[in-house]
C-alpha cells in the first residue's frame, strides 16, 4: 500500500485524526534522548506511540501515514542526511503495521498484546537486516565504520564487528524501544480511544 493510498482510504475523520497523531509523533520525534547502555547516537524517542495508536484506532494505513509524515517533518532538521529518518520510517512501520493488522482481526486486550509483541519482534528483525544491508553502509559515508564500531565497543567490548554490533546493540535497542512504546500505548490507548477512533 502506497502512502497516498493509505491516506486517501482513511475518510475525513480518519484523515483528521491521522493528522493530529502525525503532529504529536513529529513533536515526540524531536524529543529524543540517549539511553546510557547504548552509544549516544542511538536515540530513543516515543514517536511510535501515536503511530501505534493510529494502527489500532484506524488501521495499518493510518500508521504508515503517521510514520511518513513525522519523518517528512523531521527530515528538514536532519543531522544524518535523511538516513536516520529512513531508518525510523522503515523500523516504525515494521512495528506498527503488524500490530495494527493483528489488532484489526482481534479487537481485544489479548489481541493488542499479541499485535504489539509481534510488532516488536518484526521491528527488531527488520532493524537488524536493514542496518546490516542498507543503513550502516549509508551511515558509513558520514561516520566511518571503524568509528561507529569503536563507539559500540566503548559500551560493549565484544561488539567488535558489524554483525556483533547488530546482535549486541541494534537488536537489544529496538527490543527495548518496542517494549517501552508498547507499555505506554497499552496504558494510554483505552483512555483516549474514543477520541482517536476514526
Amino acid at each position: 500500500m502506497s502512502t497516498r493510498t493509505a491516506i486517501t482510504s482513511l475518510g475525513v475523520r480518519g484523515i483528521t485524526t491521522t493528522a493530529l497523531l502525525s503532529a504529536a509523533a513529529a513533536i515526540l520525534m524531536f524529543l529524543d534522548f540517549a539511553v546510557p547502555i547504548f552509544p549516544t547516537f542511538l536515540k530513543m524517542d516515543l514517536s511510535d506511540v501515536p503511530a501505534l495508536m493510529a494502527a489500532f484506532a484506524i488501521g495499518p494505513g493510518a500508521a504508515i501515514a503517521v510514520e511518513f509524515i513525522k519523518n517528512a517533518v523531521n527530515i528538514a532538521y536532519t543531522h544524518t542526511g535523511g538516513i536516520g529518518e529512513l531508518a525510523n520510517f522503515l523500523i516504525g512501520i515494521s512495528f506498527a503495521v503488524p500490530a495494527g493488522i493483528i489488532y484489526k482481526r482481534r479487537r481485544t486486550r489479548g489481541g493488542a498484546c499479541i499485535g504489539m509483541a509481534s510488532g516488536v519482534i518484526a521491528m527488531s528483525v527488520v532493524a537488524a537486516v536493514a542496518n546490516y544491508l542498507v543503513l550502516v553502509p549509508l551511515y558509513s559515508r558520514i561516520i566511518p565504520l571503524d568509528t561507529m564500531i569503536n563507539a559500540y565497543m566503548a559500551i560493549n567490548p565484544y561488539a567488535n564487528t558489524l554483525g556483533k554490533v547488530i546482535l549486541m546493540s541494534i537488536v537489544p535497542f529496538n527490543l527495548c524501544k518496542g517494549v517501552v512504546v508498547s507499555l505506554i500505548t497499552f496504558a494510554l490507548y483505552k483512555r483516549i480511544s474514543p477520541i482517536v477512533k476514526g
